[in-house]
């Protein structure tokens, strides 16, 4: 959803999150996560450098660097930003005029793609539904909700919706 979003706004640049998980073989540092250590992340925490950060239940944590907003920006580009539900609500309360939108999911379609995908355990997995039940409980506080049953339709929606808050021309 995040690339078709990213193909379809040009202004658009995603802000790379770091992360303490491991990462996974096809994934590239600095690309797909800033992949750093607890002690690095600790460090950034203690010196502020997190616009907001979040500790997963199954123990990793990720959060979004200051520094990431200020490389979009001084290229003249809009951040996109990925995020978990409190990591979202914290950016809209620190940054007025951020546009939040909940992309939800069915959790059987959600199951379907994490099982797909086979990176997490069965464990991780029924982790993620049960976060993903309680957090579809809070999609009332962001500015757009979008149903993710079709991702192209879900795609075209959110284009919609950040091209018109954007002030662009359509596409």
């Amino acid at each position: 959803m995040v690339k078709m979003l990213l193909d379809r706004v040009p202004p658009l640049r995603l802000a790379v999150s770091a992360t303490t998980r491991p990462r996974r073989p096809s994934e590239v540092d600095g690309v797909d996560y800033w992949f750093t250590s607890e002690e690095e992340f600790d460090r950034n925490l203690a010196e502020g450098e997190f616009l907001e950060y979040h500790r997963f239940p199954w123990g990793q944590r990720s959060g979004t660097l200051r520094s990431e907003l200020e490389r979009i920006a001084g290229d003249g580009g809009v951040a996109l930003l990925e995020l978990e539900l409190n990591g979202s609500l914290a950016v809209a309360r620190q940054m007025p005029g951020a546009v939040t939108i909940f992309v939800d999911a069915p959790l059987a379609e959600l199951e379907r793609r994490l099982r797909a995908r086979a990176t997490e355990s069965s464990g991780q997995i029924d982790e993620r539904i049960a976060l993903a039940a309680e957090q579809r409980k809070l999609a009332a506080l962001f500015d757009h909700v979008v149903e993710n049953d079709d991702r192209e339709r879900a795609a075209r929606e959110c284009t919609e919706i950040v091209v018109r808050e954007l002030g662009l021309a359509s596409r």
